[in-house]
């Protein structure tokens, strides 16, 4: 059993709290022209070790490549200075893969990003990894639990088992880390919930790993964009509509948040509305040409928020993901 926290700072919020926050839009986002949106993530890395049947990132349409470092440093910058509160380095590849990561984490921290976190599917977390990235001023770290065992690894992440026990010592060990550095970062996991055997299985995996982190949440299957059809069909899974959250707190398909209060950026710039996007489908700037600011209130971004205000996106982007019921 792991000891507990040290240091009388340690973070007491949920990670649950912050997902809530982002994806219930409030009010005054509830508008096709938007102040900065409260939290963006960021790709550092469009590559990932993993091959996961369920992850956007085994169908990106594109180049995999990483993010070039001054432009990182310019849009944070733009970012801080608009009021972006909450970043997360990583979007749809593994941030893990990236040698630049705890520099990213701190040069953040510097412009005066309150929060700064990252998900991260654990089998290159390692110990000295994870201690570079908390010393940066990590915030959160999070990891993406979705198989049960080594078969069924190897089944879904099309990778040698190793890598799945390599991810849960990983995990054990960030606990570690964090108890005898005293850093101030909260620590979680999430797994995708399924249905009957399956979910059996995941418990027992669940209940391994729950007592080396602060909190850990379940999520449904998403759609991950437009391609859910094809999902369906590999994965013999139907997906939910959309992006809706987590499990305890789904939220209505229409208007979905990820186009209101989160803002989502591709390794090469592109800012996208959809925080599945596998293949610049829902770009809405480019921001090698244009300030935050400017690509988060687009033309292109506020004519789809219309939509999404509206409840009726038949004609955009959008249709066949959220219409997939």
């Amino acid at each position: 059993m792991p000891s507990k926290p040290n240091g009388s700072d340690m973070k007491t919020f949920t990670i649950t709290s912050r997902i809530d926050a982002v994806t219930r839009i409030p009010e005054r986002y509830l508008a096709a022209e938007l102040p900065a949106p409260r939290a963006v993530k960021i790709e550092l890395t469009s590559q990932c070790n993993y091959r996961c049947g369920f992850c956007a990132h085994r169908l990106r349409m594109k180049d995999r490549g990483e993010m070039d470092r001054a432009f990182y440093e310019r849009i944070v910058g733009e970012m801080a200075g608009a009021g972006v509160e909450e970043l997360g380095v990583f979007y749809i590849g593994e941030s893990f893969m990236c040698d630049w990561l705890p520099e990213a984490i701190g040069f953040a921290k510097q412009c005066g990003i309150r929060y700064v976190f990252l998900t991260t599917n654990g089998s290159l977390a390692t110990r000295e990894r994870v201690h570079a990235c908390m010393k940066a001023g990590l915030d959160s770290l999070k990891f993406s639990m979705n198989n049960a065992d080594e078969e069924q690894f190897v089944q879904i992440a099309a990778v040698k088992e190793k890598l799945f026990r390599d991810s849960i010592a990983n995990l054990k060990r960030a606990r570690a880390v964090r108890d005898s550095g005293g850093y101030n970062c909260g620590l979680y996991a999430s797994s995708i919930q399924y249905d009957g055997e399956q979910q059996v299985r995941m418990q027992a995996l669940v209940d391994e790993i729950r007592p080396f982190v602060d909190e850990h949440y379940w999520l449904p299957l998403y759609s991950m964009g437009a391609l859910t059809t094809q999902r369906e069909e590999e994965l013999g899974y139907r997906p939910i509509a959309g992006n809706q959250g987590r499990i305890g707190a789904l939220r209505e398909p229409l208007p979905c948040w990820s186009a209101f209060t989160e803002g989502h950026i591709t390794y090469d710039g592109k800012l996208s509305a959809c925080c599945f996007d596998a293949g610049d489908k829902w770009v809405m700037a480019d921001l090698n040409d244009v300030s935050f600011m400017q690509g988060w209130n687009s033309e292109a971004f506020v004519r789809l928020r219309r939509a999404h205000l509206k409840k009726d996106v038949t004609g955009t982007i959008c249709e066949s993901c959220v219409a997939y019921q």
